[in-house]
């Protein structure tokens, strides 16, 4: 039998457990990975590009488990009342080849990513930091407000989207929440004045989001939206102006926003400086940028993270997901078991 976390199981945890405190617990098992990084086997994502979208599978293995997700990008979809991203995901025991945990991940890929974008943060941006602006109000920026108040303490907010609706449901969710929110009137207006600039919008281009004149020093840019070929948010200006960090290189340039560069464009990954291999952060002015694309550790981190959490709790179900028969050669008798008799 494997263990499932279905999308009511995952929403009554999250619900009953509060959302902030999953995510600043999350951090800790994702840096403890990040810390190990040599361990995990490493590769770009498998892509399968259409004109729509995307459709990826992101593995991994530490040599003891091996973890997958399936995860699509389609930036149309909410047009056609359907999420943007979807995804699940699978743990196996490497001696057996079994899968032992199954998740849903659209939820959790959204804490995830809120996770390691505060988990970054905390290594980067200037340590008096206070307020952060908000390019994007879609369905990922919930959970960077609530990751970045409980990691870092930021709870002034600083919001511009170019649909006022998915302003108003930022407000409707967060508002109640303690936020001290402000709806600027421009992108520029947004970040006049912000410690961390986060960047997250949909659309599948190379757009500029966020220009260079707009970047005051020492501000830390968590910039999480380009996540694939052809889409990025930021002004190349910018990643020549700042020092550039990323999760894995390799995926990084090809869907983030150094593919915008050359490709020997320095790059630092940033399980080098948690484990005090590279230098982070030198001074109050410099300008940090985060390229992150996600990558299949976190999500490894992440499904660890949950299948612990749930362990003996009613938040998941037990599915009959492997064939078992009896005899582990006759994989034909469980088909014929209890057939009339062929003559």
């Amino acid at each position: 039998m494997v263990r499932f976390v279905d999308v009511g199981n995952i929403n009554r945890w999250a619900a009953e457990t509060g959302v902030e405190r999953i995510l600043t617990d999350m951090v800790e098992y994702i840096e403890r990975d990040f810390l190990r990084w040599p361990s995990f086997d490493k590769a770009p994502r498998v892509a399968s590009h259409s004109p729509l979208g995307v459709i990826e599978l992101m593995p991994t293995s530490d040599g003891e488990t091996y973890g997958f997700k399936y995860v699509n990008g389609h930036p149309a979809n909410p047009s056609r009342g359907l999420q943007t991203v979807t995804a699940f995901g699978v743990l196996a025991d490497v001696q057996s080849g079994y899968p032992t945990f199954w998740s849903e991940m659209t939820v959790l890929t959204a804490l995830r990513t809120a996770a390691t974008s505060a988990m970054v943060a905390r290594a980067l941006a200037r340590p008096a930091s206070h307020t952060m602006a908000m390019l994007g109000t879609g369905t990922q920026s919930e959970f960077q407000a609530l990751a970045f108040r409980g990691v870092l303490g930021l709870n002034r907010l600083r919001v511009w989207d170019t649909d006022p609706a998915a302003l108003d449901k930022f407000l409707r969710n967060l508002a109640p929440l303690g936020f001290e929110i402000v709806v600027a009137t421009s992108a520029a207006d947004a970040v006049a004045g912000a410690d961390i600039i986060t960047t997250c919008t949909a659309d599948k281009a190379n757009a500029t989001v966020l220009t260079d004149e707009m970047v005051e020093p020492g501000v830390h840019i968590n910039a999480i939206g380009g996540d694939c070929p052809g889409k990025t948010e930021l002004d190349a200006a910018i990643l020549l102006r700042g020092d550039v960090f990323v999760e894995f290189t390799a995926q990084t340039r090809i869907e983030g926003e150094i593919q915008q560069m050359d490709p020997d464009f320095p790059v630092t990954e940033i399980w080098q400086v948690l484990a005090g291999q590279a230098v982070g952060r030198r001074d109050d002015r410099q300008i940090t940028v985060f390229d992150s694309v996600g990558f299949a550790i976190e999500d490894f981190s992440a499904l660890r993270f949950l299948q612990d959490a749930v362990d003996r709790t009613s938040f998941y179900t037990d599915i009959d997901l492997v064939a078992d028969p009896d005899d582990p050669k006759d994989l034909f008798g469980l088909v014929t078991a209890g057939s009339p008799a062929l003559v």
